[in-house]
């Protein structure tokens, strides 16, 4: 794909020239940017406004109309993000270790940045500034593929991150969306080696096995969300009810919203009917086991498939287990490895808890909505690594470099 070759072209030209960018260039081009999304926030709604009309139109879940929506205080939250990777360290250059071997050599290890990292991401417009933001602070280029369904709303936050590079005489090809809507355009994106050094997937399940089978290119592999909490028979009943109803119901179509309740059988009985009453100003559903359905006449028989299942919706599974060692187990065999929290008094279960359940972020007492890179401190994020390997949970700068090792010597041959 011909216009495809373009972009990544022009994007490694970029990322040669953003290699060379000091922090004071960087930041600058940073703020630019966040000005430019406040000062360009009604073009922005107006384009966000013919996605969502046309995202009613053909039936959008509510969870994705959600994703999809932004608002004057999301467009600020944007820019805020933009503004806080402007406070933090610069990753780039940063020696990690240098050592002198018995031959006189020095060897260390430096952090530099990957180079031109692609982004294939799906209704969160949102995407395309904190990627930008965290992509242009670690020195590297990117070039986005959003939805088709935002595909009004990335095009007008880029042509404002690329207009405000441009006025400060910063490379605007550092960010580059391709907004071909056509499925193969993808797929050549992800074959794009020699160009895109490495590829991240954000969105649904669909989506992420779609570029894991399927690119060439390295991916990094960002998880969907099947996130539990485990209320322990020590809880606080008052906590448990606040948290997992901050939980579920304070953004519905997060990957780090709660989906799955386990309730040690010791407190059901107590925690049930508060939660219950509760949740039901939402409108909650809750899909249970046969305890569950006993102490709640209004809730709805689980299967086997609700225990493992994202709602991105007011759905809620819940179950009942007879000890910690009995939760942990359940979570690890049905959850995706995002987020999962204990709300516990004994410290002992919530040690185990943390050192055993399998997941990139473990909480003890607090919502799993924090799991996100603003709130960790990160600035934005790149998205939410639910795999092992290079980068896990949320990625912020560092998540973005590499190191090369650098060598002194003063003449050493090798014999």
């Amino acid at each position: 794909m011909k216009e495809l070759i373009r972009m990544g072209e022009r994007a490694r030209t970029a990322a040669s020239l953003l290699g060379s960018l000091g922090i004071t260039e960087k930041n600058r081009g940073l703020s630019a940017a966040a000005d430019a999304l406040t000062a360009n926030a009604k073009s922005i709604l107006k384009a966000n406004e013919m996605d969502m009309e046309a995202g009613r139109k053909k039936g959008m879940h509510q969870g994705l109309l959600d994703r999809l929506m932004l608002t004057e205080a999301r467009i600020e939250a944007m820019a805020e993000g933009l503004r806080q990777i402007v406070s933090l360290d610069d990753p780039v250059g940063e020696v990690l270790s240098m050592k002198k071997r018995p031959n006189g050599l020095a060897i260390g290890e430096k952090r530099v940045p990957i180079g031109v990292i692609g982004i294939i991401y799906e209704s969160r417009p949102n995407v395309t500034a904190d990627a930008f933001g965290l992509c242009f602070k670690a020195g590297n280029a990117v070039i986005l593929k959003g939805g088709s369904d935002a595909l009004n709303s990335n095009k007008a936050i880029a042509s404002c991150l690329r207009e405000a590079l441009a006025g400060c005489g910063l490379p605007e090809d550092s960010i580059q969306l391709l907004e071909s809507t056509d499925r193969e355009a993808a797929k050549a994106l992800m074959r794009m080696n020699g160009y895109v050094d490495v590829l991240i997937p954000r969105g649904g399940a669909g989506l992420i096995r779609t570029v894991v089978e399927n690119s060439t290119v390295p991916v990094i592999e960002t998880g969907t969300g099947n996130c539990h909490i485990f209320v322990d028979e020590s809880a606080d009943i008052d906590m448990a009810v606040s948290i997992i109803f901050n939980a579920k119901t304070q953004r519905i179509g997060v990957c780090n919203a709660c989906e799955s309740l386990v309730i040690h059988k010791g407190i059901a009985d107590r925690l049930m009917p508060a939660l219950a009453k509760k949740l039901s100003e939402k409108q909650v559903e809750i899909r249970g086991d046969e305890t569950v359905c006993r102490l709640l006449p209004g809730a709805v028989r689980a299967s086997e498939e609700d225990w493992g299942t994202e709602y991105l919706d007011y759905i809620l599974s819940a179950k009942t287990v007879g000890s910690v060692g009995e939760a942990i187990a359940h979570i690890n065999r049905y959850n995706t490895k995002h987020s999962e929290a204990i709300i516990t008094k004994d410290y002992a279960n919530a040690q185990r808890f943390l050192d055993e359940v399998d997941a990139a972020a473990v909480y003890v007492n607090a919502s799993t909505r924090f799991t996100d890179g603003f709130e960790f401190g990160f600035g934005a994020e790149i998205g939410i690594s639910t795999q092992k390997l290079h980068a896990r949970g949320p990625m912020g700068l560092k998540a973005l470099t590499t190191t090369k090792y650098i060598i002194y010597g003063n003449g050493q041959v090798r014999p």
